[in-house]
């Protein structure tokens, strides 16, 4: 006589929470990783069920990124952690011009948080991934005491192909390149403040956070030899990304403040919270620097993606020993576009 199989209950993920026994190896933890993870990654390389992924690459230059995700509150206007993770892994990639092909993903949880979060951020993960067309092939899980986390940590890394002949990089910029925007800026970071500080504003402000490598794509069909460099302002904002890119390429900047888009909510939160929405973040927007005579193209393209509906001319490239980033105002006037000294909103990604 067989001996009777013993089949483990499936996790009550309505009611059930997070302990340290999802967290030790055992078969809790590959019940855990198989009802929430597994189930909504789901994937050929993942189903294999290994400590890693092995896979073929196409032909190409390979790129990587690693990325940690922190942000609070976990749950914001516009998406979750979940949805972040990947659409900041998948974006890194993007900005070398690469195809993104696969991420990993690792969770640290507190003991205690909720399977039914888990679960919904799980699903977000997935669907993001899905959306972005890549896989999350590989991953681990650890569980910590209560109150030695925030809920759920989420570190990322991903692997992407960037096509022969084309070299992205911050220090390509040169004087009389033409500078873009793909539209609003300061979304992100205000959608998290006003839902951090329970904040209502007659309009609910969203945050943008959205895979970009479908409109990158685009733009280094059209116009990838005159393209130079694409990047996303996400911590520090425009102001620290635009100054990161004058002292890579040793240049200066300068843009112009009527042509920066803006939400009006957007705005009007940021003067009611004391924030410059050039030092917000944002994190489903990219500047890109392209050749003079490859602007108006380039501005033609992107406006024609879904997610670049609002792109502008912001600025240009010009010779400057200093490599400051500076700006003419709406009322004619001129000021430094400065680094932050400090972090302008913290926990934001």
């Amino acid at each position: 006589m067989n001996a009777p199989r013993l089949r483990a209950r499936k996790l009550d993920i309505r009611n059930g929470h997070v302990d340290l026994s999802h967290g030790a190896g055992g078969r809790a933890m590959a019940q855990l990783i198989g009802e929430i993870f597994a189930e909504n990654f789901a994937n050929d390389l993942l189903a294999q069920g290994n400590d890693q992924a092995v896979f073929s690459v196409p032909p190409g230059r390979l790129a990587m990124t690693t990325d940690g995700y922190v942000v609070s509150p976990l749950f914001f206007p516009g998406g979750d952690i979940g949805s972040l993770a990947v659409h900041g892994t998948v974006n890194d990639l993007a900005m070398a011009g690469a195809r993104p092909l696969h991420l990993s993903a690792s969770f640290i949880l507190e003991e205690g948080f909720p399977l039914a979060d888990l679960q919904t951020i799980a699903q977000s993960m997935g669907a993001a991934a899905r959306e972005a067309g890549v896989k999350i092939v590989t991953g681990d899980t650890k569980v910590v005491e209560r109150g030695k986390a925030d809920g759920v940590f989420i570190s990322t890394a991903g692997i992407g192909v960037v096509p022969d002949g084309l070299d992205l990089s911050g220090d390509k910029a040169r004087p009389g390149d033409v500078i873009l925007v793909s539209g609003t800026i300061g979304d992100h970071g205000v959608a998290i403040m006003s839902s951090r500080e329970n904040l209502a504003f007659e309009t609910q402000i969203l945050s943008d956070s959205a895979a970009l490598n479908g409109l990158v794509a685009d733009m280094v069909a059209a116009c990838g030899p005159h393209l130079k460099l694409l990047r996303d302002p996400t911590r520090g904002g425009i102001a620290a990304t635009l100054n990161e890119i004058a002292h890579q390429s040793k240049i200066g900047l300068r843009i112009e403040e009527d042509a920066l888009p803006v939400k009006a909510e957007v705005a009007a939160a940021c003067e009611f919270l004391g924030l410059d929405p050039l030092n917000v973040a944002n994190e489903g927007k990219l500047l890109a620097f392209v050749a003079p005579e490859a602007a108006q193209d380039l501005l033609r393209v992107m406006r024609a993606h879904p997610l670049g509906k609002e792109s502008a001319i912001i600025g240009a490239c010009v010779e400057d020993p200093h490599h400051f980033v500076q700006m003419r105002t709406a009322f004619g006037g001129g000021r430094i576009v400065d680094w932050l000294s400090g972090e302008q909103l913290p926990r934001i990604c």
